[in-house]
């Protein structure tokens, strides 16, 4: 092993008994030998710091650990299925805010990146960074046709660093894997898994100017959301220009107020941008954290947001879609026993799963918070409170919808900041039924059928294939005859389309079918009966 990773352990080990994380893990059920190591270590010489919980000296311990941990400590809190309400909430209180590197150095990474000298690509450029981040800072400058925009570098080394980091991090969740139950449960090297795919995405800044771009294409002449505009002849893998944006912080609401911004549109926009994304687009920012987000200065009665920072974005597919539009409308009509069975049939839990108990468990959760008035329910909350009780049945870890849970508990928790009688569900259930009715509509339905049209002819060679591996059994012995298979199969391929076609068992999507829709129902169900 490389000294420069020996002696980063020997780093992580200081921090480790400088905030006594023995203690925290000590509160997991572990087996003897592990309780008598934490016991028996060197840092229970150290007395534990008296006036920090434990959510706070782990959070502390990132933030000296530095960017890599820093970041980690951010997707960590969203995991909210996994880690106990104290510890995430403090770990959500990470800022991504770290010491700048010197402006020579960013300079040069430039300058090595766009194989110019800064002075022939700039008017203008700043040494002082506008704001330092966990893996890249932005700085301001000068295009040489004038226009104003932000340079944003990757940090020179982190890519070393994040891989020094990533490996201690899989050593210590294979570890914590091996001597505990509970630490199973948490699945921590999925965990690590899934930070090592964000935090090194997040270093390609090609492809965070493709997030860029396509989410602007999609809000082209949108008056909810600006995205800036992408300098693409002058963006590399670890360099991106874009846009300078002016605008007013999310969470200065002093500003806001002094510019009379309509706050309750301001929140009620957000939500819609959010749902617009989700089920209009099927792209949507995923980390829009306060830091990301701007309000524009023009017509403050008519509120438009900006974002920035594009590194993370999630997408879901229709199917997917669908299930969480009807888990959300059979959640606000307290409809759990179709909440469990959608579950069932997206395949987000076993297929063998006890509708019955998985009802009864969603019912005694959820209950109690339907209690209060609806403006007061928290509907990210109640997303977490469904994954959390999911977990219990096995539900398989969906990495698109805990995207989406961080998403609308940052969307939530802002637009309650901005507004505290925002009504999330009364805002959203239209939004939600005009995309449900308008997902049936004619065209909308041909879209549909062309994409499980696409996927016929593998069908076709997967059943082909099945029915030539069965040549030799004894069926094949009677009296031959004209095979039905392939009518049987064009049948079925109808029958499939039509029922996908339809919306699956919602009769609500079912009575507003076309007939065509159950001409082709009927039209396979004949192929598939027929004698001859």
């Amino acid at each position: 092993m490389r000294l420069t990773a020996f002696v980063r352990l020997l780093r992580i080990l200081h921090i480790f008994t400088r905030y006594r994380l023995d203690q925290i893990l000590l509160d997991l059920p572990l087996p003897l030998l592990g309780r008598l190591l934490l016991q028996l270590g060197p840092w229970r010489l150290r007395p534990a710091p008296k006036d920090l919980s434990r959510g706070a000296r782990l959070r502390k311990a990132c933030e000296d650990l530095g960017p890599v941990f820093i970041k980690f400590g951010q997707i960590l809190s969203t995991r909210r299925d996994l880690m106990p309400d104290d510890i995430a909430l403090e770990l959500a209180r990470l800022q991504d805010k770290v010491p700048p590197f010197p402006g020579p150095k960013a300079r040069a990474r430039i300058e090595e990146q766009l194989g110019e000298r800064i002075e022939d690509v700039f008017a203008s450029f700043s040494d002082e960074p506008l704001a330092s981040a966990s893996v890249a800072q932005v700085h301001a400058a000068r295009l040489k046709d004038g226009s104003e925009v932000v340079v944003k570098v990757v940090r020179p080394g982190i890519g070393e660093t994040i891989d020094q980091d990533i490996q201690w991090l899989f050593v210590a969740a294979r570890l914590l894997e091996r001597v505990s139950t509970e630490g199973r449960r948490l699945r921590p090297v999925e965990v690590v898994e899934d930070y090592e795919s964000t935090i090194f995405d997040e270093l390609d800044l090609y492809r965070e100017a493709a997030n860029a771009s396509q989410l602007r294409r999609n809000f082209e002449d949108s008056e909810l959301l600006y995205i800036p505009k992408i300098y693409w002849d002058w963006c590399r893998h670890k360099v991106l220009v874009m846009e300078r944006i002016e605008g007013i912080p999310v969470t200065d609401l002093p500003a806001l107020a002094d510019q009379r911004t309509d706050m309750k549109k301001l929140a009620e926009r957000g939500v819609e941008i959010f749902f617009t994304q989700v089920f209009r687009d099927s792209f949507f920012h995923a980390d829009m954290h306060p830091g990301n987000i701007f309000i524009s200065r023009k017509h403050p009665w008519e509120p438009q947001y900006i974002a920035i920072d594009f590194g993370i974005v999630g997408s879901l597919t229709p199917e997917d879609q669908s299930y969480l539009a009807r888990n959300l409308m059979a959640f606000f009509k307290r409809d759990y026993r179709r909440v469990a069975q959608l579950h069932i049939d997206s395949g987000w839990v076993p297929a063998d799963t006890r509708v019955n108990e998985f009802e009864a468990a969603i019912r005694s959760v959820c209950e109690p918070i339907f209690e209060r008035p609806l403006k007061d329910i928290s509907f990210g909350q109640l997303l977490l409170r469904l994954f959390q009780t999911a977990r219990r049945f096995n539900m398989e870890v969906q990495p698109q919808l805990v995207l989406l849970q961080k998403t609308l508990l940052n969307i939530e928790g802002l637009g309650r900041q901005l507004y505290p009688d925002l009504d999330l569900w009364s805002t959203g259930q239209p939004y939600l039924e005009r995309w449900m009715r308008e997902r049936m509509l004619p065209q909308n339905q041909v879209k549909h059928w062309q994409q499980h049209l696409e996927r016929v002819p593998a069908l076709i060679d997967s059943a082909h294939r099945a029915l030539d591996n069965l040549a030799d059994a004894p069926l094949r012995e009677q009296a031959p005859q004209r095979p039905r298979w392939p009518l049987q199969l064009a049948g079925i391929a109808l029958v499939v389309f039509g029922a996908s076609a339809l919306g699956g068992d919602d009769p609500q999507l079912w009575l507003h079918a076309a007939p065509t829709q159950w001409a082709l129902i009927a039209l396979g169900g004949w192929l598939i009966l027929r004698r001859r």
